[in-house]
């Protein structure tokens, strides 16, 4: 049963997209839907009683189904029409990788109880961070279409969508909340893997790529939160910032694991 889950769960991601502009409460329903059952999946791929599962697939497909969660709880407020052309088609490709690249399991024998908490928070850093980069994505779009309303007026759809999204100031202290989050936990995920790396991760600390890819990301938003406070950075400096910082952190966690699992067919202890 389980290996049929994820590609259940695309399924549902897609078939909201199908659904009628009008009927908001049934695409709302399946989103949930799909979002449970994509919950499921991650859950009966990541846990077992001795041993955590570990991989790119798995930590894009966590990321995503935290980006799902954000967004279904903001629905309250704005209409997912907006989103869902954008959000729905990567998610449901990527809640299908973790059944094509599952990943390395990690046996928890002989590691502290420390170190599930520390995989949980880097995923919910690496997850919220995602959200934000897709958040400041978007952001990108809607201000460049907003600015071609004084040269042409936009397509009925594009328009559509634009019209579906909160306003610009709202979208930024919604990014800022995230990004405010998101750094708390790469803060704990990096102190917890520098200053406790024995004792938590069970390895000495070292100088890897990985390393020191996350502490350039963990500089680059602590600039920009701090440029947003001292300075009021707005517009297109903290979009520049979000998506350097989410792509240098992506190529910290997911993009070394998709070279050594996928390219060298190599596993991680």
């Amino acid at each position: 049963m389980q290996i049929y889950l994820p590609f259940l769960a695309a399924a549902l991601y897609l078939a909201v997209l199908f659904v009628p502009s009008g009927q908001r409460t049934l695409a709302v329903s399946l989103s949930v839907l799909a979002w449970l059952v994509h919950g499921a999946t991650l859950w009966g791929s990541i846990f077992s009683s001795d041993a955590l599962r570990v991989g790119f697939a798995v930590m894009l497909s966590s990321a995503l189904w935290v980006t799902v969660s954000v967004y279904l709880l903001e629905n309250r407020n704005f209409s997912l029409e907006g989103l869902k052309l954008l959000l729905l088609p990567p998610v449901a490709l990527v809640t299908v990788l973790p059944a094509i690249f599952p990943g390395t399991l990690i046996f928890l024998a002989g590691k502290t109880v420390m170190f599930p908490w520390h995989v949980a928070v880097a995923l919910l850093a690496y997850g919220t961070l995602t959200i934000a980069a897709f958040h400041a994505m978007i952001m990108t779009l809607q201000d460049k279409h907003l600015h071609k309303l004084r040269s042409k007026p936009l397509s009925p759809r594009l328009n559509q969508m634009i019209d579906n999204l909160p306003p610009l100031m709202k979208m930024e202290k919604i990014l800022f909340r995230l990004i405010s989050l998101g750094f708390v936990l790469l803060t704990m995920t990096v102190l917890s893997g520098v200053v406790f790396s024995e004792q938590v991760l069970g390895v000495a600390f070292k100088w890897d790529h990985k390393t020191i890819l996350s502490l350039l990301s963990w500089m680059l938003f602590a600039v920009l939160l701090a440029g947003r406070h001292w300075r009021g950075w707005r517009g297109k400096t903290v979009l520049s910032f979000t998506l350097s910082g989410f792509l240098t952190l992506m190529l910290a966690y997911v993009g070394s694991r998709f070279v050594l699992e996928v390219l060298l067919h190599r596993g991680l202890a």
